[in-house]
């Protein structure tokens, strides 16, 4: 048989095949993604696990009418590939090329613009809503799992769509990574009975006769209630339908004839329907299956073996984060790790192997982390919220109302700070030194590299008050590493390079670009001062006001927005100190920054050695 996904351009085309054709594309998607992704990069697992889910609501359904809206979007490779984007698959994370998550740019199917976690509820009931209220057609159907319904925002969207009683389908991908594993064929069989139209019109049938028989309430609420006790003693269902939900389910995800028949008959019941369906991360790639977690989100790898391929350069900053959290576990036995849902990602795997009573991976739940954070704070521990910096935007006011207001003890290390990377724009770290420079009794430093990080680790635990640890992802600079560690004054910068002409004041992983930058320079006659800030609040503002009221002409580099961050901060120090300066800031623009390797990202904004320097030069002249 000839290969069925060429022919695919669009969900119209799956309507013309067969199962047996379905479930042969079904392999062939699986495919795609395993060598597109082994070449990219991306998140594997979460999208083999996916594939005849996918393909069933492409069947049933008709997108973009009915809306499909896929939680996080880390599992719309598929979707991807069956609505017109077969062509430029090969582009996926790349520079240029299709995105790894659901862009509304790309295409009418893509609904949402989606990134973080648990958000589809809200968002799906807030399109049912407004097509009611429009007097459009289509259905809304959320897929939501990989932990996301541990968030706090999927059970506030499941609790107001309860009450709104809007047409809203919410399936629940589980894979065993998140609410409940498989709970046998018998209840699969109820699923499909109770949601057949034959049982459905004999249900209400028997409904109608009970209202009008004397005393037929009372039958009629003993039998819904032994429906619902058959249902929630094999099934997890009752939860959902206390929160006003009709539950359907378990259902096997990878029985493609089984998920048609059931989103068909679906497709004619209104209201809120929650439809759990049973999957495996994984799906149909040995290695994936075998080792979930490592196959989410992967670089590069041997298709065949499912080997890593790893680099040979320095060690990464989480990797330099994680050993010093073992060494500062062993000394200081207050130190507590939070993370959410990530402790391979933040390197905290280690931390919570050596020390399990003093490690606290809470799910997908930022804002509960860092609350539950300030709670071990007032009992005299040391939480340590190891949260990525786009995640944390998450946690915002719980930093502000529960951590700086009582001025608490707790320790952010935030990763991947600055350019992210392939992930794109709602991963890209851009925005931290900015909110949280604004927070009163926040300490906020980012080191020049992967030794300076250390120190920092150290030094927070001796500081009061909050404290962030900004730090990028990916390999550190290359240099030693220390044997002891040693603390570093609060707010006190290091001037690594003298200079008369020009003071180049660099914050973070900018510090060596920075250094570059002054040596080119040098060799076109100018005297470039480097100043490695570390702290961006609080600033130190007696050396820099020093190094400015002499030089004059003032640089600041930062991996961060320009709008409120490091520059702004040396910007209002000047201000308020009355130093008259020429000031020119280098940071990223007022947008949002798309997906690309951290490289080509660095050199579009202007943020290597190279690029630093034709900026000053241009300023200058």
């Amino acid at each position: 048989m000839s290969r069925i996904l060429p022919r695919i351009n669009s969900p119209k085309d799956l309507k013309e095949l067969s199962l047996t054709e379905l479930k042969k594309l079904a392999s062939e998607l699986r495919e795609v993604i395993v060598e597109t992704v082994a070449r990219n990069g991306g998140h594997l697992a979460p999208n083999l696990g996916v594939v005849e889910l996918t393909l069933a609501l492409h069947y049933v359904f008709e997108s973009p009418r009915d809306r499909i809206v896929w939680d996080v979007g880390h599992q719309c490779y598929a979707h991807k590939l069956i609505t017109g984007r077969r062509d430029r698959f090969h582009t996926l994370r790349q520079y240029g090329g299709i995105a790894g998550y659901p862009r509304r740019s790309e295409s009418p199917h893509d609904i949402v613009e989606t990134g973080h976690s648990s958000t589809s509820i809200s968002a799906g009931l807030g399109l049912a809503t407004g097509i009611r209220l429009a007097g459009k057609e289509g259905r809304v159907l959320v897929v939501i799992g990989d932990g996301s319904m541990t968030a706090g925002l999927a059970f506030e969207g499941l609790n107001n769509a309860g009450h709104l009683r809007e047409d809203l389908v919410v399936i629940l991908n589980d894979n065993e990574m998140s609410i409940s594993p498989n709970v046998g064929a018998l209840s699969s069989y109820l699923s499909r009975k109770m949601t057949g139209r034959l049982a459905r019109r004999i249900k209400k049938d028997i409904e109608g006769i009970m209202e009008r028989l004397p005393g037929g309430e009372h039958f009629l609420h003993m039998l819904r209630k032994s429906e619902g006790l058959l249902k929630s003693a094999l099934t997890p269902g009752m939860l959902f339908e206390a929160l006003g939900f009709e539950y359907v389910g378990p259902v096997d995800g990878h029985d493609l004839a089984g998920l048609i028949k059931l989103f068909e008959n679906i497709r004619e019941m209104r209201g809120p329907l929650l439809v759990h369906v049973l999957t495996k991360k994984g799906k149909g790639y040995l290695p994936a299956e075998t080792d979930p977690e490592t196959f989410h989100g992967v670089g590069p790898f041997d298709p065949k073996t499912g080997r890593l391929r790893k680099s040979s350069g320095p060690p990464s900053y989480t990797e330099v984060f994680s050993r010093t959290m073992l060494r500062l576990g062993e000394a200081e036995p207050r130190l507590v790790a939070i993370t959410a849902a990530m402790p391979t990602g933040t390197g905290l795997k280690a931390f919570g192997e050596r020390f399990p009573e003093r490690f606290f991976d809470v799910g997908i739940c930022e804002q509960h982390a860092v609350t539950f954070a300030a709670g071990l704070a007032l009992e005299g521990l040391i939480p340590v919220c190891a949260i990525y910096s786009t995640f944390l935007q998450r946690a915002f006011d719980q930093i502000i109302h529960d951590v700086a207001l009582p001025n608490l003890h707790v320790i952010f290390a935030i990763d991947r700070g600055g350019i992210v990377g392939e992930d794109g724009p709602t991963h890209q770290g851009q925005f931290d030194l900015s909110y949280l420079r604004l927070i009163p009794n926040m300490t906020v430093m980012a080191p020049k590299d992967e030794n300076e990080l250390q120190h920092m680790l150290y030094t927070a635990l001796s500081l009061p008050g909050p404290v962030a640890v900004r730090y990028p992802r990916g390999s550190g600079a290359g240099v030693p590493l220390d044997d002891e560690f040693r603390e570093i004054p609060r707010g006190k910068a290091e001037l690594l390079r003298e200079g008369t002409d020009l003071l180049i004041l660099a914050v973070g992983n900018m510090v060596h670009p920075a250094l570059k930058a002054a040596e080119k320079l040098d060799r076109e006659g100018i005297s470039a001062a480097v100043v490695n800030a570390r702290f961006v609040k609080p600033l130190d503002e007696e050396l820099i006001s020093d190094l400015a009221a002499r030089i004059r002409r003032v640089v600041t580099v930062e991996e961060n927005v320009l709008a409120g961050g490091f520059g702004s901060a040396v910007a209002e120090c000047l201000a308020d100190r009355g130093i008259k300066t020429n000031l020119k800031r280098i940071g990223l623009p007022d947008r949002f920054i798309e997906h690309g390797s951290p490289q080509i990202l660095r050199e579009k904004y202007g943020l290597t050695g190279e690029k630093i320097a034709r900026q000053i030069l241009g300023w200058l002249s």
